[in-house]
């Protein structure tokens, strides 16, 4: 298939208790308000939030295994988080194909990025730019 603007891909996964007591211990950011429901709850949030980079790594899910898939290179991507995602949330990431820049041996994708809640709020927006898999050129 090849690679064009417009194509889209989404990614969608439920954000569990388990999600962000793995990602704390992966990453190192054991910030209470993640962790410590007594804390969160002192918090404007009033409860715990997930860590905003699980929100973006979802982004990379439907990057590296949607579109343009497999052997996707990442070289680029900015977050702007709007939104704090709350434990138990289904998030949805959607990457969407704005740019192809053809180079002398690869092209470059920039791709809009988002990701909305289960009531459709964007959470986190921003942009990608990879280098597609040689197949999807």
């Amino acid at each position: 298939m090849k690679l064009k603007i417009g194509d889209h891909y989404s990614f969608q996964k439920k954000v569990t208790d388990e999600d962000v007591k793995m990602f704390a211990e992966v990453s190192g950011d054991k910030n209470p308000l993640h962790l410590d429901d007594e804390y969160a709850k002192t918090t404007m949030f009033g409860q715990r939030i997930a860590h905003g980079m699980i929100g973006a790594g979802f982004i990379s899910a439907a990057i590296g295994m949607g579109l343009p898939g497999l052997g996707t290179t990442y070289l680029d991507q900015t977050l702007s988080f709007k939104k704090p995602v709350f434990i138990g949330e289904e998030l949805t990431a959607k990457v969407e194909v704005a740019d192809i820049v053809e180079k002398k041996k690869f092209s470059i994708a920039t791709l809009k990025t988002t990701v909305t809640n289960e009531a459709g709020d964007i959470v986190i927006e921003g942009e990608a730019k990879v280098i597609p898999p040689k197949e999807e050129l």
